[in-house]
């Protein structure tokens, strides 16, 4: 048995959307829509189920997608990539990682980690046998910290993982940040595998920057990108990975031997998606700045202290200046039970040295979803 895996609880995820089953409460835990997702995607999955090739597909994706994706990327973030020696599809970013993961760590090699984190990077990197570093980052804005970066890198320092925008911080890294991120990459020949499914989440009108963009940067990163993100199809596992043709080379081996391939019906759609216009992407971050602007001024009136958030699903209060008796993980399970709305501790982000004041709530909801649950919040802090 290995005891990585036998050894690690059940994610936040799980307990707090059982406990939101369980309870007949609202999850505004788990960072996922409540619509089904826009039709005009998912009548050209239907129509390539009934009407399209359903056998095995090319193990990188099929043509159409991997050149969507390099159009894609072109037109938004000005990345030049040959879609078929460096682009990628994979069954889900969190296979991409997985992929990624497995198929660059050796035994020993250390990889640093910005805590809060995805929880999916530590076991597998423990599961190559590589060694987490783990990097501390603190509300109210999460920046990245030169000076702890440098101070954690030692002589088997190989990787760096980088998740931007930050769940769950709900942070948008400005260039500065990742400038000096692939400075510090450069200097001391690290490799930045950097989960970017959060991309197209964000708000007022901030731009995300991939770190494959910074100069000299090119050749030493890998980016993962996510259709459920963009679309709100969270269900379909749909991830992209772009790296350099060495690179890549090394991760299609990893996925061959984990999922091999991706329903090609799905890789229809997306490809169909992807060539959407602009609108379309900022109409859809417009729908869900609403949401988010909703959340806030509703949480900000009950009298929390709301953190800004400048992308992904999420926002965030801060418990500590409250002066409540309790710490995250306590209120949450306070809240689900007594008020029946689900929510999310962030220190069950960290591994270490945990910021325990924290919880994140998703607002990809509808407006009467939304309204239900401050409602429910109304008597939290003040009975």
């Amino acid at each position: 048995m290995n005891r990585i895996f036998a050894d690690l609880p059940n994610t936040i995820f799980d307990v707090m959307s059982q406990a939101a089953r369980d309870l007949n409460a609202i999850n505004l835990g788990q960072g996922f829509p409540d619509d089904p997702g826009p039709l005009d995607i998912r009548e050209k999955a239907a129509d390539a189920v009934l009407n399209g090739y359903n056998q095995y597909p090319s193990m990188m994706g099929i043509p159409e997608l991997r050149q969507a994706i390099a159009t894609h990327y072109a037109h938004w973030h000005g990345v030049q990539l040959d879609p078929m020696s460096e682009v990628m599809v994979t069954s889900g970013a969190t296979e991409a990682l997985t992929g990624s993961i497995l198929g660059l760590v050796q035994p020993g090699d250390e990889v640093l980690v910005f805590q809060p984190m995805y929880d999916s990077y530590v076991p597998i990197i423990r599961l190559a046998g590589g060694v987490p570093k783990f990097l501390r980052l603190e509300p109210p804005h999460w920046r990245l910290p030169e000076e702890a970066i440098r101070a954690a890198i030692t002589p088997k320092t190989r990787y760096v993982i980088l998740n931007n925008p930050l769940n769950p911080a709900a942070v948008v890294y400005p260039r500065e940040d990742l400038e000096m991120l692939g400075r510090i990459c450069q200097e001391y020949n690290l490799i930045a595998i950097c989960d970017e499914v959060w991309e197209h989440v964000v708000f007022d009108g901030r731009e995300h920057i991939p770190l494959i963009a910074i100069p000299g940067m090119r050749d030493r990163t890998v980016k993962i990108g996510s259709a459920g993100k963009m679309f709100g199809l969270t269900g379909w596992k749909i991830g992209f990975v772009c790296a350099a043709p060495h690179i890549l080379r090394v991760l299609a081996k990893a996925h061959q031997f984990i999922t091999f391939t991706t329903p090609p019906n799905l890789q229809v759609a997306v490809a169909y998606g992807l060539g959407k216009s602009d609108e379309y992407f900022l109409q859809m971050r417009a729908d869900l700045a609403r949401s988010r602007d909703r959340l806030s001024k509703g949480l900000s009136g009950l009298g929390f202290p709301v953190l800004q958030s400048q992308g992904t699903y999420f926002l965030n209060v801060d418990l500590a200046p409250l002066g409540l008796n309790e710490g995250d993980v306590a209120f949450c399970k306070r809240i689900v039970h007594e008020h029946k709305v689900a929510a999310i501790p962030v220190s069950a982000f960290y591994e270490e040295n945990h910021v325990t004041s924290v919880v994140r709530f998703c607002f990809s909801k509808k407006d009467a979803t939304l309204d239900t649950a401050l409602e429910r919040l109304t008597h939290v802090l003040h009975g």
